[in-house]
């Protein structure tokens, strides 16, 4: 738990460990201000803005209209594995978010592709901008939650309204009645408590989108950074994590198993995982799990022969495109603590 209000919380590691699907109860929670608490009954959902045909539907309308979907996404949060980067100096004010800020999904909705196309998406409409009733309450302006994604993305078939996961109804703090999963997307713009959907020409203004969220560059302020500056965070970059055994755990010599994950955000694939015993000098290459779908993490094994004492532990990914994870945090370091996807590296000492 790093905070009760706003609920903050990820699952400790070797609760993800072999899971492509996360439960419920173990998938982590973000958020910016108090959830809020919608009546489906009287809850509506406005789409409006670049469109021949503005609507404003129920939950029973939005499933009754448009044909209903499922998809297994991964969710990850731009700050996991902020830790990793706070060892390299401090960031203030920011959660030091571990390796169990990102979980996996069953997500069950409509697409959004359909209800634009319903709504006639007009042409110069290039971004697709989401508003939610949730205040901020974690530093910045006290605004709604907003975020958008450019409209090459948000039609592609993948992107979903949902209001169900893993097969139940979406749970509240999940963001019922209903949000946007943006899959290969940081989860900052998989908006919940989703209220209005905005076809406009430019990117969300809100806070989150156009101040938040972005990589700056180390010697930037961010109490004083302004609107567009820094690299805005999109689709994910290539990561990888050790789930078992635990950092600091005590252990017995002899054969281990080490357990992770992988995930490549967009529309790539983990294409190879490679384990290593004396900091990247040599590698092992893992066994690697075939993801549930096209937008869900890659869950990898090996048996290492672990000796008596101290042994560090390092992971790295390889994605579809050849690009591997870079290997220090300290090259990567912001002042927001933003896509920390360097090499994982875990400490463990064995007896006899």
């Amino acid at each position: 738990m790093h905070h009760s209000r706003p609920y903050n919380a990820e699952p400790p590691p070797a609760a993800l460990a072999g899971l492509p699907i996360t439960p419920l109860d173990t998938f982590y929670g973000r958020n910016h201000g108090t959830v809020p608490e919608l009546d489906p009954a009287t809850w509506r959902l406005t789409v409006d803005g670049m469109l021949d045909r503005p609507l404003t539907l129920s939950l029973d309308e939005l499933r009754a209209t448009f044909p209903e979907r499922t998809v297994v996404a991964t969710l990850q949060c731009a700050g996991n594995r902020r830790a990793g980067l706070t060892r390299v100096r401090d960031i203030p004010g920011e959660d030091p978010w571990g390796p169990g800020a990102t979980s996996t999904a069953s997500w069950t909705g409509v697409r959004l592709a359909d209800v634009l196309a319903h709504a006639g998406l007009r042409p110069g409409a290039a971004h697709i901008a989401f508003t939610a009733p949730d205040v901020n309450e974690q530093g910045g302006p006290r605004e709604p939650y907003a975020g958008s994604v450019p409209t090459a993305k948000a039609t592609s078939g993948e992107v979903l309204l949902a209001w169900a996961m893993n097969g139940r109804p979406l749970p509240l703090v999940h963001g019922a009645p209903l949000r946007v999963v943006v899959p290969g997307w940081i989860g900052a713009r998989s908006v919940k408590w989703l209220e209005r959907v905005t076809a406009q020409r430019e990117p969300s203004a809100g806070y989150f989108q156009a101040v938040a969220y972005r990589v700056l560059p180390p010697e930037a302020d961010p109490g004083t950074a302004g609107p567009g500056d820094g690299i805005s965070l999109g689709p994910v970059a290539l990561n990888s994590a050790i789930l078992r055994p635990g950092d600091g755990e005590r252990l017995h010599a002899g054969p281990v198993e080490v357990t992770g994950y992988a995930y490549a955000g967009d529309d790539r694939e983990v294409a190879r995982v490679d384990v290593s015993l004396d900091d990247g000098r040599t590698w092992a290459q893992a066994g690697l799990d075939r993801p549930d779908g096209s937008w869900a993490w890659q869950h990898w094994r090996l048996t290492l022969d672990l000796p008596e004492g101290r042994s560090a532990i390092t992971v790295r990914a390889w994605d579809t495109t050849g690009a591997a994870q870079p290997e220090h945090a300290c090259h990567l370091w912001n002042p927001k603590g933003y896509a920390n996807n360097s090499w994982d590296r875990i400490t463990v000492t064995c007896g006899a």
